[in-house]
């Protein structure tokens, strides 16, 4: 069964750190590069950070450059996303999506929420 599951989300104070992890079982997660997306209330979802399937690069949307750097470990088939610096505009649901171009397929997890207030 195909799964793609995230976790750590939670409420963080201004300033707060957070890790979310995601967690891929049922296909090679290996083989598909991995991105972080989120949803603010009343926004549309936009893109956060992704990162090769190899872990040798990553890209990152403006508004989150240097606070939250994306990393993954093919070994136990899960990617995570270090949040730092987090301020109420980061307050967001969160999900990650896990595509292989070459064949065009692609998976989507579902949350978590993180929500940063004092």
């Amino acid at each position: 069964q195909v799964q793609l599951v995230e976790s750590g989300g939670g409420l963080v104070q201004p300033g707060g750190p957070l890790r979310l992890s995601c967690a891929a079982s049922g296909f090679t997660f290996s083989s598909y590069t991995t991105n972080w997306y989120r949803q603010a209330p009343g926004k549309e979802r936009e893109f956060v950070a992704g990162i090769s399937s190899t872990a040798g690069s990553a890209n990152y949307a403006d508004p989150v450059k240097g606070r939250v750097p994306i990393s993954r470990d093919n070994a136990k088939e899960t990617a995570y996303l270090q949040m730092r610096g987090l301020e109420h505009e980061d307050t967001a649901m969160c999900c990650g999506r896990a595509r292989w171009s070459l064949i065009s397929r692609e998976y989507w997890g579902q949350g978590p929420q993180v929500t940063v207030s004092s």
